[in-house]
């Protein structure tokens, strides 16, 4: 038994359960859909939600979307953040479309192959049945994909000449509703004897099966667009999808046995009634939430607001209040940055008024350079190649002038650090 019928067992097991107490396994694949429906209602209901959540945000969709038109990255970090906020998680539909494709592959080798994986027959038993039942047939097994179910037929009808070959055989009845479901339909219906009743009614009812198969599962593609306002708003590129699965349902069940077609049609009703339900039942809490979420999105805005006017009208009149939210290492240091300011202005006027008093003017030096009194020297004269004569007369009343003038701001200086680290440790 390899890793895929290992995953396929318990259906298989819970198939054949339905089987056994219903006697025909047609019924038995319905009422295993009915079952995987139930199973699945709380995830499916889950994900209604958030689909039709996710709804209500279209139009905050369309704000983000033009407010961050051109810039992608930034949109899509946008709408995450909305997404989180809401708690939404946007791929939570996508594994409830696939879901359904998988179990029908699922339930389709368990009809190509009812004895190996429905009944787990191995290999040495497998052929002795084969042989036995090629004998009974008269040798017209096809042999072709699906030998074994033309094997389970001759099996159940002659199900006594076969017990003694494994206990693990269980006869099983394709008649449904007066159809062989071991047949493939066929879509050539002009090839259909319509003379005899017997012949033309089952031929008939087989051709429809993936003829309801396709429609059913149009319609409910077309009601889960319709309930869903998320996807009713992308119409027009889920138009393809909606065409391309029921052309895919057509065409699969002509080409494989009924069977398969009635789970696909059960499958599609009661996924149907169930998404209808749903949306009826989750339409008015999500219209409630989506109230309540508008309505504190409001109150937040005013809040904005109110705080905004607040603080224009204490700005016009000087008194801006402080954050309270700010933290104490912050407003300390803002107090350290206005006390070394006004320092600094009271250092500046005190170097001016004691540079006076030495007489020394403030006049910039011509060594200066921005912010730097020498940055070219404290003894450079700017013309001492033009007039070399005065040069060293010149250079020698510059250094002394710097030396008083570094003199003076030395005091200065010290005087004015001593009153800041006063005014700090206060």
């Amino acid at each position: 038994m390899g890793i895929q019928d290992i995953i396929i067992w318990p259906f298989a097991k819970l198939l054949l359960l339905f089987n056994e107490w219903s006697g025909n396994y047609g019924v038995a694949l319905i009422l295993f859909a009915l079952l995987l429906t139930v199973i699945f209602l709380p995830f499916r209901a889950k994900s209604k939600r958030s689909m039709m959540r996710s709804a209500k945000l279209t139009p905050l969709m369309k704000e983000l979307e033009k407010k961050y038109e051109g810039d992608k990255v930034k949109y899509q970090e946008a709408v995450g953040k909305l997404y989180k906020q809401e708690g939404i998680n946007p791929m939570s539909g996508c594994l409830w479309s696939f879901l359904p494709l998988v179990f029908i592959l699922m339930i389709y080798r368990i009809i190509r192959l009812p004895l190996t994986v429905l009944m787990n027959i191995g290999e040495d038993k497998l052929a002795q049945i084969t042989e036995k039942a090629t004998q009974l047939s008269g040798g017209a097994l096809s042999g072709g994909a699906y030998e074994q179910l033309e094997i389970v037929r001759v099996v159940s009808d002659n199900f006594d000449q076969f017990r003694n070959i494994s206990d693990k055989l269980i006869p099983l009845n394709f008649n449904f509703l007066g159809l062989n479901l071991g047949d493939i339909p066929t879509w050539q219906v002009w090839k259909i004897d319509f003379s005899d009743p017997k012949i033309w009614l089952p031929a008939l009812g087989l051709f429809l099966i993936p003829l309801i198969s396709a429609g059913l599962n149009y319609v409910a593609m077309m009601i889960s667009t319709k309930t869903n306002p998320a996807q009713a708003a992308t119409a027009g590129s889920m138009k393809m999808m909606n065409m391309l699965m029921p052309l895919m349902s057509l065409w699969i069940c002509f080409t494989v046995p009924a069977l398969l077609g009635v789970y696909w049609i059960a499958n599609s009703m009661f996924n149907t009634a169930q998404d209808f339900a749903l949306t009826k039942y989750y339409f008015g809490k999500v219209e409630a939430e989506d109230a309540e979420r508008r309505a504190r999105l409001k109150a937040q805005e005013d809040e904005l607001e109110r705080k905004r006017l607040e603080t224009e009208r204490l700005r016009a009149l000087g008194e801006t209040e402080r954050n309270r939210n700010t933290s104490k290492k912050k407003l300390q240091a803002a107090e350290k940055n206005k006390t070394e300011e006004r320092l600094a202005r009271e250092k500046a006027q005190e170097r001016a008024k004691r540079r006076a008093a030495l007489g020394l003017t403030d006049e910039q030096p011509a060594s200066q350079v921005g912010n730097r009194r020498f940055a070219r020297g404290r003894a450079y004269v700017e013309d001492r190649f033009i007039n070399p004569e005065d040069a060293e007369e010149q250079t020698r009343a510059a250094a002394e002038l710097s030396e008083l003038d570094e003199a003076a701001d030395r005091e200065v200086d010290e005087a004015a650090d001593r009153e800041v680290d006063e005014q700090l440790e206060d």
